[in-house]
């Protein structure tokens, strides 16, 4: 008999079909080779993508939603991923069913700086170069959308402009990270067009969506759509498999359901709300990610996706490495404990959530700091987890899964930071003092008089910050809590098919640059044609 630690990290693959067999739906998924396929939704259950009304508590599903964010990540990194594959893992360990829903890998950070993003250890989701290079293809046909309705805004314009497009809007955008196109493109993962596939219940809405994206405005400052250009019926058709959830596996052969990725400092963060509902339909227990710090993605999560689709997350968990507290503390795990101490009132003063803070354990921590940073997260009310599902799988997850459990068995009620009859001056405020902990923004009387004027008809947008994920203020190497900071906002993108305000501050920049060595010189391909050096 195998012992709980071999069970435990169990790495060879089911055929997709087995693992489609275990969850019931067999017969909506079309196989894209032996270990991946995509789930007809349509063959599941119609009602499952009706738009949801409200949030009233009646109309949540009885299945619990986790939501796992965390501090701001150093490049030390805090293992997001990897807790929320392990935590998934280990709530099935325990006798609970659970599915992990998370964001498709971009090619750009891939070969850039991070490298793979299916985990890590024995918490990742396979088969892992698969899912990290090209995966289905949602994201190509992504692009080919979004550069289709660029082409045809050219071509309108060659032929006569008879619709008197004054100002260009619409960009282009690739797959990869390469600054000499940064005049012109953007990444993928920040396409306007990645926003509303990730945002949408249905077809119908993908196709109205598309429609209503503005690539431009006349002379007199009126919208020009992509609706007025006849290019979503074709958008529409380029996403028609990219619509569909994909499923893969953990190393343990449990569900996993990947779809769509939008980074969260320069877009809303987080995998599709089709995927989302359809992991609550599924299992008891659904966990997923947003992107980044609880200051991007968890608060982009609640006060964007979950307020257009009426979910809502039962309990929150917290990632923390004690490398990257002392990061934040310049070497000083005292010091640092700011930032963790900033993210755990974040989600529960701004949103009334539970919170659980999960300790993603390091074989260079020691037991004296390990009980310090128990004993500190303690004297907030909430209690710290140490977990070790890196190196040990699901069973090095089960005590936070046992929590996690424990928590969501209370109730919490939607609360967000802003209302939607906020101004939109107003929602960027609340966000940058109640979030952020910062004081106020900076803009030129030109944005500002942009912002007044979209305010009449967009008012009840919610906004999407697109910031440094480095730290809580706009400035990447800043260290604290910035109180007495002002914003600089640079610009504003008024995204009238994702239904929000994109706010760029600071520097960021949405086309990164490779890194100085970049992963990409560490990755190839062998005589057998497997790939090498991604992970």
């Amino acid at each position: 008999m195998k012992s709980d630690i071999e069970i435990s990290q169990q790495t060879e693959l089911k055929p997709i079909c087995d693992v489609a067999q275990n969850l019931g739906i067999l017969n909506a998924i079309e196989n894209y080779g032996p270990f991946k396929a995509k789930i007809d939704i349509a063959k599941i259950d119609p009602a499952l993508l009706t738009p949801s009304q409200s949030l009233d508590q009646s109309n949540l599903k009885k299945n619990k939603l986790v939501l796992v964010t965390s501090i701001n990540p150093t490049a030390a990194g805090e293992g997001k991923t990897t807790t929320t594959i392990g935590l998934s893992d280990a709530l099935n360990h325990i006798g609970h069913s659970s599915i992990v829903c998370l964001r498709e890998p971009a090619l750009g950070p891939v070969f850039g700086k991070k490298g793979g993003a299916t985990g890590g250890g024995y918490a990742q989701v396979a088969p892992m170069d698969e899912i990290n290079l090209h995966f289905t293809g949602d994201f190509h046909a992504i692009a080919a959308a979004h550069n289709l309705l660029a082409a045809m805004v050219d071509n309108h314009i060659y032929h006569g402009n008879a619709l008197g497009i004054q100002e260009l809007v619409w960009r282009r955008v690739i797959d990869m990270n390469d600054r000499s196109l940064r005049a012109n493109f953007d990444i993928v993962v920040a396409s306007e067009v990645m926003a509303i596939l990730c945002l949408v219940d249905n077809f119908q809405s993908l196709k109205l969506r598309l429609g209503n994206i503005t690539v431009g405005y006349d002379q007199h400052q009126q919208a020009v759509t992509a609706k007025q250009l006849k290019a979503e019926g074709a958008m529409a058709a380029l996403l028609k498999e990219a619509i569909k959830p994909n499923l893969v596996q953990t190393l343990h052969g449990n569900p996993a359901i990947i779809h769509g990725g939008p980074f969260a400092n320069i877009a809303h963060g987080c995998n599709s709300v089709i995927a989302t509902k359809l992991g609550m339909q599924l299992a008891e227990f659904t966990v997923t990610e947003a992107g980044f710090g609880s200051d991007l993605g968890a608060e982009k999560f609640l006060d964007i996706k979950c307020r257009k689709s009426g979910i809502w997350p039962d309990v929150v968990v917290i990632v923390a490495t004690i490398k990257a507290i002392k990061l934040h503390g310049q070497g000083d795990l005292k010091k640092g404990f700011y930032n963790l101490a900033h993210h755990i009132q974040n989600i529960r003063n701004n949103f009334n959530l539970p919170v659980v803070v999960g300790i993603n354990r390091y074989t260079t921590d020691t037991p004296e700091e390990i009980a310090w940073l128990k004993e500190e997260v303690a004297s907030l009310g909430v209690e710290a987890v140490l977990s070790s599902h890196w190196s040990d799988g699901a069973i090095g997850a089960v005590e936070l899964a046992n929590k996690v459990v424990e928590m969501s068995a209370r109730q919490s009620r939607p609360q967000f930071v802003y209302a939607d009859e906020d101004p939109l001056s107003v929602k960027i405020q609340k966000v940058i003092r109640q979030v952020y902990g910062g004081a106020d923004i900076d803009l030129s009387e030109a944005l500002l008089k942009k912002l007044n004027a979209w305010d009449k008809s967009y008012r009840h947008f919610p906004i999407c910050i697109a910031k440094t994920h480095s730290s809580l203020s706009a400035e990447p190497n800043f260290s604290g809590i910035p109180k007495d900071e002002v914003y600089p906002i640079k610009e504003f993108r008024l995204c009238t098919g994702a239904e929000y305000l994109v706010v760029m501050m600071g520097n960021i920049i949405t086309l990164p640059g490779l890194p100085k060595v970049p992963a990409a010189e560490h990755i190839d391909i062998n005589s057998d044609g497997d790939i090498i050096g991604l992970s």
